[in-house]
């Protein structure tokens, strides 16, 4: 029978993984990965201000992943510098200023590990009372803006021929993934959060047809790889965050598979070929 903190985590899990799958597919078809990673990263100084601050660490995560998506917008309208030297800069200096901040606070006792990689204990029914409502609110939001963002993600230039707004549409992306990592954060930790939108996603990617089908796939694959990467975890006492990350690795080397197997029938068929 499964202990109750197990259970939790696993339903607080599938919930992120519902979110995830829609979302890690738009960081995919936009190469936004180390959009993902920078939005991450500042995570820790969300955390580090929460507790300074003394309110929910949650809380406290998504008002720095919305300050840094407001700062990479302002930054890239001015032109100052390309776009992946603003990601590496912000990245790197909010991750360290939470790690700084960290150190400084110390009246306060912070597990650093189960931030940075996950910790099923931590899960609370509030979490997932949390993790549900946010997420029924990111599915609706990111349902609304599917049109302009997809058409944003194929052609700029042509959302905006079709009166559409794919900067707005953009933003409010950007402000659904700041929600995403702050709800993901107890699951699978803080370095790892990017993994679980993308690596279920680039593994639906080969097998659905449309746009659609591969959202509701990379959800299915992202709980899946949650559920896997739990009952490893569980059962092998590693952080949950790897633990489930490993799982969806495994799930995208298994999508290879079939196609592996296909080139090589098909390059043999080719020599064998008179």
């Amino acid at each position: 029978m499964l202990d109750d903190f197990f259970t939790r985590a696993l339903i607080a899990g599938i919930g992120l993984a519902l979110v995830a799958g829609p979302l890690g597919c738009f960081v995919v078809w936009r190469r936004m990965a180390y959009f993902g990673d920078t939005m991450s990263h500042s995570a820790l100084l969300g955390v580090a201000l929460a507790l300074l601050a003394d309110i929910p660490v949650m809380a406290g995560v998504f008002a720095v992943a919305v300050a840094v998506s407001f700062a990479l917008l302002a930054l890239q309208d001015r032109n100052a510098l390309p776009a992946d030297a603003l990601l590496g800069i912000l990245s790197h200096s909010t991750l360290a200023l939470g790690l700084l901040l960290v150190a400084f606070m110390t009246w306060v006792r912070i597990d650093l590990m189960s931030f940075l990689f996950g910790d099923i204990l931590a899960v609370s029914t509030a979490d997932i009372t949390t993790i549900y409502l946010g997420g029924a609110a990111v599915i609706a939001i990111l349902i609304a803006i599917w049109r302009p963002l997809l058409a944003a993600t194929v052609s700029t230039e042509l959302a905006l021929a079709e009166g559409l707004h794919p900067r707005r549409a953009r933003l409010i992306f950007m402000l659904l993934m700041a929600a995403m990592i702050a709800m993901a954060m107890k699951i699978v930790g803080i370095i790892l959060i990017t993994a679980l939108l993308i690596i279920p996603a680039a593994a639906a990617r080969r097998f659905a047809a449309t746009p659609e089908q591969m959202a509701v796939l990379a959800s299915v694959l992202g709980a899946v790889a949650v559920g896997s990467g739990l009952m490893a975890s569980l059962e092998f006492d590693t952080p949950s965050g790897p633990s489930i990350v490993v799982a969806a690795f495994v799930i995208f080397l298994a999508t290879m598979l079939p196609i592996a197997i296909g080139r090589r029938e098909a390059a043999r068929a080719g020599r064998r070929a008179p």
